[in-house]
């Protein structure tokens, strides 16, 4: 879109990981923006009858699916094999915006194939950043440079403009940003709901089943993020995204506590003023914010009722009881390396406390040995490759259940 100037041709857009919770309601918004938003390319890991249900919808001129079995596509649309499918979607010459619901550091290689081609970047992938920050944002601040020396005021003059989080609390500080200058902002306030036990007894953690977890009180997500809700790991990790996409240090990002989840996140500035910005618990408003940038039209989601809403509460988060948030931190402030570790280690977490071989309190654990296991030392700016073996290492070394008998066991990669 921002360098192929179509004056009023489609938006054209390849959505990554459609068949996902984001993906699914990345497709409602674009539905409803059509025809000024049209999908041209579609990709899934694993749904085919979905991704081909969206493919008769939609009318993609390509699928690619993260298997090998044949889809049952319309005429004109092709199927697009081989490892390196994603990044060739993202790199298509008739892609102006990519958006990424896809998890896993799989998502690194086409996030950063479109921006060297000059694709915006819309995504909800926490690895991107986390992971990969050093990487992605080198590529938007170098796009969004030579966008300021032509024009300043240009919306991709920003790097947010080149990479636009999705996630709600990212959302909410770059629509507080925008018109701001960064030299004014004196720090972020990301909220956390706080997730379904925030008033929970630490003595009844062991005993938290995967059912319980997975009713987050305000929002309605996909598994893995409602897991790290719940430990507020999810928060944590937030906190390394805000770093790199803002430019802050870690000491200019707080976390704060707000059950409602009315309140998605907010800017300190240095004259003292709080700027924040408030939505329904409704993935669509940020996803179409990424999407309809820098312009803002009508939305499925319901504007928030401050009468209805009564009141709003916040208090300060609990890093004993739940210490992902800590540990988060912790491994930011080592570097990209350990974060690295620490999202692939939560992956592992997550999955292993979802099939009953971990308990709730082991999740953090298993993070905090993964980021002392592979995340000290030299190279904290690995390369992509580096990643993807590091991500790969790292789950192998914590897959298999520990040798103790108890659910909580994690094994220690170093034996």
């Amino acid at each position: 879109m921002a360098d192929r100037p179509r004056p009023g041709a489609p938006v054209r857009v390849a959505l990554l990981g459609s068949g996902g919770s984001i993906g699914t309601q990345a497709v409602d918004v674009l539905t409803r923006l059509a025809p000024d938003w049209r999908v041209v390319a579609l990709a899934t890991g694993s749904r085919a009858a979905l991704v081909e249900e969206q493919a008769r919808r939609l009318r993609p001129a390509a699928v690619a699916i993260g298997t090998d079995a044949p889809l049952d596509l319309p005429t004109g649309c092709a199927q697009v094999r081989g490892p390196d499918a994603l990044e060739a979607l993202a790199a298509r010459d008739d892609v102006d915006l990519v958006v990424v619901g896809t998890a896993g550091v799989v998502s690194l290689r086409p996030v950063l194939a479109a921006l060297r081609v000059g694709t915006v970047v819309a995504t909800a992938n926490k690895e991107t950043l986390v992971a990969g920050g050093h990487l992605v944002m080198a590529e938007a601040r170098a796009l969004a440079a030579g966008r300021a020396a032509a024009d300043p005021r240009d919306p991709l003059a920003s790097p947010l403009g080149w990479l636009r989080p999705i996630d709600s609390e990212h959302s909410a500080i770059w629509q507080c940003l925008v018109g701001e200058a960064l030299a004014d902002v004196a720090g972020l306030i990301l909220t956390a709901s706080g997730g379904p036990f925030l008033d929970t007894p630490a003595g009844d953690f062991a005993g938290i089943t995967p059912e319980r977890a997975l009713r987050h009180p305000t929002w309605s997500m996909g598994a893995k993020i409602t897991i790290d809700s719940a430990t507020l790991a999810n928060k944590g990790l937030e906190v390394v995204e805000a770093h790199w996409l803002y430019g802050l240090p870690y000491e200019r990002i707080d976390v704060v506590v707000h059950p409602q989840s009315v309140v998605h996140s907010a800017v300190r500035f240095r004259d003292g003023s709080l700027k924040a910005q408030l939505g329904t618990p409704d993935m669509r408003l940020p996803i179409q914010y990424a999407v309809t940038y820098p312009r803002r039209l009508p939305s499925p989601a319901a504007a928030v009722d401050l009468v209805a809403a009564g009141h709003l509460d916040f208090r300060a988060p609990d890093e004993v009881r739940f210490p992902a948030l800590r540990i988060a931190r912790e491994a930011g402030a080592i570097g990209s390396r350990a974060t690295a570790a620490l999202i692939a280690a939560d992956e592992v977490a997550v999955g292993r406390f979802l099939a009953g071989t971990l308990d709730f309190p082991g999740i953090a654990s298993l993070l905090e040995r993964a980021v002392a296991r592979y995340g000290s030392g030299p190279g904290q700016e690995p390369g992509v490759d580096e990643l993807v073996a590091l991500d790969a290492e790292v789950r192998a070394a914590f897959a298999a259940p520990g040798a103790g008998p108890g659910r909580g066991t994690v094994p220690d990669p170093a034996a």
